[in-house]
């Protein structure tokens, strides 16, 4: 049996969600009325990653159907009672659909994302032909270097196979 999973984060893009999950299927986009995307949970890495907040004037979702085990392996991913919880909400067209929210002891407005995760989030946006608004407030969120080089270059690595031409926009790790 499958379920319905919203991602609004790194998580949009097919490939990003494909590199951790290979049985993901993309059904469609969504929009979540009434909610914000924010930039302000507190990473295992220690940036600000993404959440969503009650209020706003929305925050679009690419709605994918996954199988139990690898919402499993998600929750795992994603780090389900260490900052995030699975929540479920109600999407037009899609019914319930997992997605996850950070817990309030986790939530940290002081912290920006790493430059790669906001890229990952951006072309997410832009290959799910979000709206150019909410792909522009994506694009000024500050980002930060991750001080982690490997996984700074693996994420461009990923990124560049998404996008060849994407480059960092901060002076950082090559």
């Amino acid at each position: 049996m499958s379920i319905r999973y919203a991602a609004y984060g790194s998580n949009l893009h097919p490939v990003r969600l494909e590199a951790r999950l290979r049985a993901a299927e993309l059904l469609g986009t969504a929009r979540l009325d009434g909610w914000s995307l924010e930039f302000h949970k507190r990473g295992r890495d220690g940036s600000g990653k993404c959440t969503l907040r009650p209020g706003g004037s929305g925050v679009a979702l690419a709605v994918y159907s996954l199988s139990r085990r690898d919402l499993a392996i998600l929750d795992a991913i994603e780090g389900v009672g260490m900052g995030y919880q699975r929540r479920v909400v109600d999407l037009p067209r899609y019914g319930s659909c997992h997605t996850y929210i950070a817990a309030a002891s986790h939530v940290d407005e002081s912290l920006a994302p790493f430059d790669w995760y906001r890229e990952l989030v951006i072309l997410g946006a832009e290959h799910h032909a979000f709206e150019a608004s909410y792909i522009d407030r994506l694009a000024t969120v500050a980002t930060t270097i991750d001080p982690d080089q490997d996984r700074h270059a693996e994420h461009w690595e990923l990124i560049r196979r998404i996008d060849p031409a994407r480059r960092p926009a901060l002076q950082g790790p090559p």
